[in-house]
């Protein structure tokens, strides 16, 4: 059985992760957490085997910073948020889940992810539409370069520039 910790600080919402995680026996939800305090406070007393973690959280905490702690606990995340950054956080969390979801969907991104943590290949041809597993072995791409980054053109601009040709 594996044992999840829910973060996420909209109630309504965690109630329903909860529900939807605990459908399949295989799964328990060990806590619930609406920030980092709590998340911190569940880990010490219920020694979960993965975290569901939202990115945007109340009280200023956010899915990065708690990641970052439970990571550290030794404890795999899995992000569910609504939104996705615009890259991969392998070394934060085993994937992304993205709201809104089925109950097929936390269980099918719940069997992929315990696959990741125990080292087994898995062989699911389809993945949920909406997750996305973060691959720790692959090179990281570059940080990029703190840069002045100047506007796109628009098209009115683009046009006139090619109509004028090359400059003189």
């Amino acid at each position: 059985m594996l044992k999840i910790l829910i973060v996420e600080d909209e109630r309504p919402l965690a109630e329903t992760l909860r529900y939807l995680v605990e459908d399949n026996p295989r799964y328990r939800v060990v806590g619930i957490a609406e920030d980092l305090p709590s998340a911190l406070e569940l880990l010490e007393h219920d020694e979960p085997d993965l975290a569901l973690v939202d990115l945007h959280l109340a009280r200023g905490s956010t899915g990065f910073s708690v990641a970052v702690r439970l990571n550290d606990a030794g404890v795999p995340c899995l992000f569910v948020t609504g939104r996705a950054p615009g890259f991969a956080m392998p070394d934060l969390a085993l994937g992304l889940l993205l709201k809104p979801f089925t109950g097929n969907d936390v269980h099918r991104a719940l069997a992929l992810a315990e696959d990741v943590m125990r080292g087994r290949e898995t062989l699911r041809p389809r993945l949920p539409r909406n997750l996305q597993l973060f691959d720790a072995g692959a090179d990281p791409e570059p940080a990029p370069v703190a840069a002045f980054v100047p506007p796109r053109r628009g098209l009115k601009a683009r046009l006139e520039r090619w109509i004028a040709g090359p400059p003189h």
